[in-house]
């Protein structure tokens, strides 16, 4: 029998975020938990070694462009453990130590105002790149408060743009107006807590007072509004997200006429000067030709909208190939597809009357996974690269299409990876689907404690990349480490996603667990020597292994984990989610949702695995709530349960390096304790 019946939960209380019994909950499980796995030197030399990897200064400072010629990025160390939003030329990002002209110091901002301030972003005006719109957040939540900046001044703009706390969307139209959408009170927000009416807020006016331009439905996830300020292409768009992958779409006239964007509601869009580009999520038929799902179509965007159907293919997937993103220079396009979850890059030039062009992509590392750092459609066709993989630290590359390319920066190796080696292989699901994952580690040795993670939803692909912490605390210490590429992300493209959607999410878990038995039979580790670790809805994952297949790990570790899936969508952003797993208050979508809900999967009489959980008070994404009642009712009924809830920290559940370090240090002490004896 399970333990918590859908019309009985004996601990609701503790979703009550900060109500005294449920603070004392926290503290105490947090004390049980500290002191169970720190206080000793070997955890205190860990955490400072995860330190050394966080703060260290031959870090490559990744920048960011914004049409003005500079090198921007945010950068935290030990010395400035908010951090700093600075900018230089690219004349200094070229030498060893560039010199850097600092925009916003927050950890002196947050001193100077008695404010926990976790940066949250930034939007730069163009044309002009005077001001900007720079969010804060308070502890790390998604709610943000946006104020205004001059950057020739370095001081916020008295009597600017400010908005109060909200998971608000501002942008840009010019230097006295910009769209807003916001927490206005009753009415203004959606059921998912997003914004609903869309203002045009004019300078030195009250924003109650600013026009409305669009207003979306309660019952949609969020409303919008953009601006494209490219000289000769103005454009600006309004629209609705009628869930996590419906977006009704409308290019707003200078009379505030809204004309329809004619794409499918679940395709993906964007427009660069006179190109339209639609990726399509389900199949697509125009003009008696029906596009596939995860096609890349290119079209005039005038010419659509006054009725052409001249579109032409860039993209079409394969049973091993998907697009993983696009981006655009000022003449070019590039293409990033995976074949096999191994990443390749491509240019593709629009050329006249003959079509596109199509190149190779130079700076492209054939061994490790390499990405485009960013671009700058704005002034022209320069490209940053990047190249990582799971034993290579990252390489930085400036390239020009059709030009040279050159190093900027090189990551440095953070731990000894001799005699470890990637492979990849494939393990057969429940269905028969092969499923791709990789292994880090000692390819010549016995079964040995093994770290198996993944994710599998909302399209989100799983890609090599090189984690100086994941490898001294755990490659440098005899561990396997190892990926799993399960259905529900985005690796094959939508075909992959699709098949774990709604009633079809228990195909993660099964995949899952066929490459928990694959690396068993191949004796890279045992049952009792396999930890498992995810976040978020790679967190759902996690309680779901642990209540499914109870026997076929070893540990379990969950981060601001999706748990009680009957009130999911009553909590915080969960409302967003129905469209990836369905509606509770719908009993056909609770059926199924009932079936591998986590909370409601509890049974009497069966050990679960030893299980972390980590979470944070101020997570505004994920509740805590979930947590905090998976943890209480495992605990309750004798299971080996440990637990620790950040007071900070937002949906990362850490805020800083310093908290980073400390969770991470947690989270393989548990492991090693659990798995290796350590």
């Amino acid at each position: 029998m399970t333990l918590i019946d859908e019309g009985d939960d004996p601990y609701r209380w503790l979703e009550e975020l900060d109500a005294e019994p449920a603070a004392a909950w926290v503290r105490e499980r947090n004390a049980a938990t500290v002191a169970a796995l720190t206080g000793d030197d070997a955890f205190a030399a860990m955490q400072a070694e995860i330190r050394q990897v966080l703060d260290a200064d031959d870090r490559i400072p990744y920048p960011g462009w914004r049409g003005d010629g500079f090198y921007y990025g945010y950068w935290r160390d030990a010395a400035h453990p908010r951090g700093l939003w600075r900018r230089t030329t690219l004349a200094e990002y070229r030498r060893p130590e560039p010199a850097w002209d600092v925009l916003l110091d927050l950890d002196a901002l947050a001193a100077a105002e008695d404010e926990n301030w976790v940066w949250g972003g930034v939007t730069v005006l163009r044309p002009g790149h005077r001001r900007c719109l720079v969010s804060l957040s308070r502890g790390g939540k998604d709610a943000v408060v946006v104020r205004e900046y001059d950057l020739d001044t370095r001081a916020f703009v008295p009597d600017g743009f400010t908005l109060a706390e909200a998971k608000s969307d501002v942008t840009w139209i010019d230097a006295d107006r910009i769209y807003v959408g916001t927490d206005l009170g009753p009415g203004s927000l959606t059921v998912s807590g997003y914004p609903r009416v869309i203002r045009r807020w004019r300078r030195g006016t009250p924003l109650t007072e600013a026009e409305i331009v669009y207003e979306g439905q309660a019952e949609d996830v969020s409303a919008y509004a953009s601006h494209d300020p490219t000289p000769g292409y103005e454009r600006d768009f309004v629209g609705r997200s009628l869930d996590f992958y419906r977006t009704r779409s409308f290019l707003l006239t200078a009379d505030g006429g809204q004309v329809p964007l004619p794409v499918p509601e679940d395709a993906q869009w964007d427009v660069h000067r006179e190109w339209l580009l639609v990726r399509l999520r389900t199949p697509w038929e125009v003009a008696g030709v029906t596009h596939p799902a995860g096609a890349l179509l290119a079209t005039r965007f005038d010419d659509f909208l006054a009725g052409g159907r001249d579109l032409t293919v860039l993209f079409e997937p394969d049973g091993r190939t998907a697009l993983s993103y696009h981006v655009w220079t000022r003449h070019h396009l590039i293409l990033a597809t995976l074949v096999d979850v191994r990443r390749r890059l491509a240019v593709l030039t629009p050329d006249g009357a003959s079509g596109w062009r199509r190149t190779p992509l130079a700076g492209v590392s054939a061994d490790d996974d390499t990405w485009i750092v960013d671009t700058d459609p704005d002034v022209g066709d320069d490209y940053l690269i990047g190249s990582t993989g799971y034993l290579r630290p990252a390489t930085l590359r400036l390239g020009r299409v059709g030009g040279p390319v050159e190093t900027l920066k090189r990551e440095p190796a953070f731990f000894d990876a001799s005699g470890l080696t990637v492979r990849q292989f494939f393990a057969t699901s429940a269905d028969g689907t092969r499923v791709p994952y990789s292994v880090v580690g000692d390819p010549t040795a016995s079964a040995r404690p093994t770290l198996l993670t993944g994710y599998g939803g909302f399209e989100i692909s799983l890609t090599p990349h090189y984690d100086g912490v994941l490898g001294r605390t755990w490659l440098a210490r005899g561990g396997t480490y190892v990926v799993a590429n399960i259905r529900g992300g985005g690796e094959y493209g939508p075909r992959w996603h699709r098949a774990a959607l709604r009633e079809n999410r228990p195909r993660a878990y099964e995949d899952f667990a066929a490459v928990a038995t694959d690396l068993v039979a191949r004796g890279i580790t045992t049952g009792r020597q396999l930890g498992i670790e995810g976040g978020s809805n790679g967190g759902l994952l996690m309680g779901a292994m642990l209540t499914r297949y109870p026997t076929l790990v070893g540990a379990v570790v969950a981060n601001v984990p999706l748990l009680d899936m009957r009130r999911y969508h009553l909590l915080l952003a969960g409302a967003s989610w129905t469209a990836e797993y369905g509606d509770p208050d719908d009993p056909a979508d609770w059926a199924f949702l009932r079936g591998y809900s986590p909370y409601h999967n509890v049974r009497a009489g069966v050990t679960y695995p030893p299980v972390l959980f980590v979470t944070s008070t101020r997570d505004d994404r994920v509740h805590p709530g979930h947590a905090r009642k998976m943890a209480a009712l495992l605990g309750a009924h004798g299971q080996d349960v440990s637990y620790y809830e950040n007071v900070e920290g937002g949906h990362g559940a850490a805020s800083n390096n310093e908290q980073r370090a400390f969770l991470s240090a947690l989270t393989v002490r548990f492991l090693w304790q659990r798995l290796g004896n350590r």
